[in-house]
């Protein structure tokens, strides 16, 4: 009897339990965005955030039209790479998360109330997910780090450890440099995510036995209103990122014409270049003048998939402006301008050969044009033959330039 007793004891529990968690069923929508390196701005046309949003989009709307389903929150997540600052982390972070929120709303403002902004920082909890699921050197001492070491380790009031610094310490950098290569590109430009949480209430199942009990025409069941966290306003400054790059044009280097350059990248793939050479080579008694000095303004875009990695990479088009003024002569007839002018259009291809070095290899074709003079050399005199203008369509810039990266994570990763 007591066994008897007991199993339906059981059965009715299991009954009222399964009941009791089926009454509420959970279930989440979600979507990644996507950044560019450094970038807090929402980009549709960067790998399939368009595609993507579109996709969530119509989801979202087929659980507000549900009769049984109500979304909970609408959580804006986002993160950036353990490289940089702890700042610089936070704010990007801020920023990203604040850019979801102003495009999402602009889809949904009925659906404001409901946001939910966690920026986070560094997105130790992405990195342990890569780490997790791969086959890395030291995995175990990697996730064990992670897990187990908070990101600032406080004594007394004092910072004295923290997890990045262990990381980047552990088998004397081995792990972080592992990591720096295969995990990070994937933090740095999966900075966000919008994960929606809806609550679905099924119908209820009246029994047959039991009496309907009516309810008053006028009562009401009022839903507690969702709470809505705030996120603390960030004040800390935020530090710019700045490319910029030093080069030199080896084939005039070799030809002993000392250059140099300088060139600025001003965003969305563009960048200003100034070049600048001089040479000062001469010699009357052997009647050899090697003399040049002048100048070069262009403008290019980077395109392609390396431009897309990092700036002042890959393939680039532009166009350019020369002045210059040139004196040559090597024991026969000389060539004298005091003034030279031209302009084109360039091609090249910029790749690295090192951690802050690459190599850009150029062609430019357009015009060069200017008066000039040819004279001889007798005894100790120079005689004019004759006074020309210079019309020159056809190739009037080449380069093969090392080039130093100088700048706020204007580095080339590691192979």
């Amino acid at each position: 009897m007591r066994q008897k007793l007991f199993i339906c004891i059981f059965l009715i529990g299991s009954v009222v339990s399964a009941f009791a968690q089926g009454l509420h069923k959970s279930d989440t929508v979600s979507m990644r965005v996507y950044y560019r390196q450094g970038y807090s701005t929402f980009d549709p046309l960067y790998k399939d955030n368009e595609k993507n949003l579109q996709r969530f989009l119509s989801q979202v709307r087929s659980i507000q039209q549900d009769s049984m389903a109500r979304i909970r929150t609408m959580r804006i997540v986002a993160g950036a790479s353990p490289e940089g600052s702890y700042k610089a982390n936070q704010v990007l972070s801020q920023k990203r998360a604040a850019s979801i929120a102003t495009v999402l709303g602009q889809y949904m403002p009925e659906m404001r109330d409901f946001f939910r902004i966690e920026p986070v920082g560094i997105d130790w909890g992405g990195l342990e997910q890569l780490v997790a699921q791969s086959d890395m050197p030291y995995r175990d001492d990697v996730l064990s780090v992670l897990r187990n070491t908070p990101e600032w380790v406080i004594k007394d009031g004092v910072v004295v450890d923290s997890r990045k610094r262990q990381l980047g310490m552990m088998h004397n950098g081995k792990a972080w440099w592992y990591m720096y290569d295969h995990f990070f590109p994937e933090l740095r430009g999966a900075g966000g995510r919008i994960v929606c949480e809806v609550e679905y209430v099924p119908e209820p199942v009246v029994p047959i036995a039991e009496p309907i009990v009516k309810r008053p025409a006028d009562s009401v069941i009022r839903m507690p209103d969702p709470v809505i966290e705030q996120p603390e306003p960030v004040t800390v400054h935020t530090p710019q990122l700045f490319y910029m790059a030093l080069k030199t044009n080896l084939l005039y280097d070799v030809a002993l014409v000392p250059n140099l350059g300088i060139e600025f990248y001003v965003g969305s793939g563009w960048s200003l270049t100034a070049d600048g050479m001089f040479a000062w080579w001469k010699t009357d008694k052997k009647h050899y003048y090697w003399r040049v000095y002048g100048g070069e303004f262009s403008v290019r875009k980077y395109f392609g998939r390396a431009a897309q990695q990092k700036p002042l990479s890959g393939h680039h088009l532009g166009l350019y402006g020369q002045l210059l003024t040139y004196d040559f002569e090597l024991g026969g007839t000389g060539y004298l301008s005091k003034l030279s002018y031209g302009g084109g259009i360039e091609y090249g291809y910029s790749f690295p050969i090192g951690r802050r070095f690459n190599l850009d290899l150029g062609v430019g074709v357009g015009y060069l044009g200017g008066e000039y003079k040819k004279y001889v050399p007798m005894d100790d005199h120079y005689v004019w033959q004759q006074t020309r203008q210079r019309h020159w369509i056809g190739p009037t810039k080449a380069e093969i330039s090392l080039v130093w990266l100088i700048g706020r994570g204007n580095y080339n990763k590691r192979k």
